[in-house]
């Protein structure tokens, strides 16, 4: 009697639906998969212009020329792709051979939000098609298709926020040297055009009111102390261009703020020991020359004034600017003071004389016009209604006794010079 024969597929090798697939340990690809992978990098590109098209709105509003530079990224990143699969190294796809392909004037179109749209639309175009062009029969292979894509486009990230951040850098770089050449421009006085067209490169809006504001540097004062001068002009409701010209500070306020606010939280933070100056506001940048003028003229002439507030206004120092031989601060004294009085009549400018001569007393200042101490008052009041200034204030007293001397030099006569002019040496 015959033994029973066992099973048939007893001591047979068991096929499986994996025998034909890469070794389990491999992480390549065979060069067969590869090479399908390349004759499909025309589909591939086609596909991902087709998916920008319908899917980044601001891919089709680019110019044709700029739609096509863009193109050749995507293309020059699956030939990237076919190279990191060869060998999956950082170097070897080397940010710029793949941004490179572009020109630098592409990334002023294209933000780095944009790009990051364009790899993810790209990323995802080819792993849809990627298990198909690798084929059903090679699981294994698909799977380490799919972990090198997920690599490489990890990688194509860093590489774009590291050209984006080169590009940040040298653009910082520019920007702050355009912005110290606007300071320069408005403290030298150039003319209106030059300094509209610095500020415009900058971005700078050119129809804000502006001021001026000079004082010390301080031993602190670096990259930081300027970023934050503009934090504070930001949370005051403006915008500031700061420059650092060795000892001095000059900062230029725009927009909105409150001036003096602002000018006093910078003094006790950003400036060094000294005086501070604020020069007047002006409607405009290109004309912020005047306020820087005023200002640097109040710098000069602030030693003159010990009591004088930190900050100062460039206003307030009048009397020691035109002491100092600044002709718009005589100018401004005696259109501000000497003409508004001597046009107002009323003798406001003989009691306004007396008064001073007396020393601020109403009562010698009464007889000596023969009128009541009342009347001289009434007059006083008058005067500080005329020109803005009171006669009583000491401080004021000094300013209207200025601007009158300044007004009789004024005027010409037998032996008189008249305005603007000066004594002979």
């Amino acid at each position: 009697m015959r033994a029973p024969r066992g099973p048939r597929h007893r001591g047979r090798r068991r096929r499986t639906p994996y025998a034909r697939c890469v070794p389990p340990d491999s992480t390549e690809l065979s060069p067969q998969t590869v090479r399908r992978l390349e004759a499909a990098q025309g589909a591939f590109a086609s596909a991902i212009a087709a998916r920008m098209d319908s899917d980044l709105p601001w891919y089709a509003a680019l110019p044709a020329d700029e739609r096509s530079w863009v193109g050749l990224v995507a293309q020059a990143g699956f030939g990237d792709f076919l190279r990191w699969l060869s060998g999956p190294d950082p170097d070897v796809l080397a940010g710029t051979a793949l941004f490179g392909t572009a020109p630098r004037e592409l990334m002023r179109s294209v933000t780095l939000q944009q790009t990051v749209e364009l790899v993810r639309a790209a990323i995802t175009v080819v792993e849809e098609g990627l298990d198909a062009v690798v084929g059903e029969s090679h699981p294994a292979e698909q799977v380490i298709a799919r972990e090198a894509l997920l690599r490489y486009s990890r990688e194509v990230a860093f590489a774009a926020a590291a050209v984006y951040a080169r590009a940040a850098e040298a653009r910082g770089a520019w920007d702050a040297r355009l912005e110290a050449l606007l300071v320069d421009a408005v403290l030298r006085g150039d003319g209106e055009d030059t300094i509209a067209s610095r500020a415009a490169a900058l971005g700078w809006t050119l129809d804000a009111a502006t001021t001026v504001v000079i004082g010390p540097s301080s031993e602190e004062t670096t990259a930081g102390a300027v970023a934050r001068v503009r934090s504070v002009a930001r949370q005051a409701g403006g915008e500031a261009l700061v420059g650092v010209q060795g000892d001095r500070l000059v900062v230029v306020l725009s927009g909105g703020l409150d001036v003096q606010a602002t000018a006093e939280q910078l003094a006790r933070s950003e400036f060094g020991p000294g005086p501070v100056v604020v020069g007047p506001t002006v409607p405009r940048l290109p004309v912020a020359a005047r306020s820087a003028r005023a200002a640097l003229a109040g710098v000069v002439a602030a030693r003159a004034w010990p009591e004088a507030p930190r900050p100062v206004l460039a206003d307030d120092l009048l009397p020691e600017r035109a002491l100092s031989g600044d002709a718009t601060a005589r100018r401004a004294l005696v259109d501000r003071a000497y003409v508004p009085l001597e046009e107002a009549g009323g003798a406001l400018l003989e009691t306004l004389t007396a008064y001073l001569a007396h020393g601020g007393s109403l009562e010698a200042c009464a007889r000596s016009l023969y009128v009541h101490a009342n009347t001289v008052r009434y007059r006083l009041r008058r005067v500080a209604e005329v020109c803005g200034w009171t006669p009583s204030a000491p401080r004021e007293r000094f300013v209207l006794q200025t601007a009158l001397a300044l007004g009789r030099l004024s005027q010409s006569g037998p032996g008189g010079r008249g305005e603007g002019q000066t004594p002979a040496r």
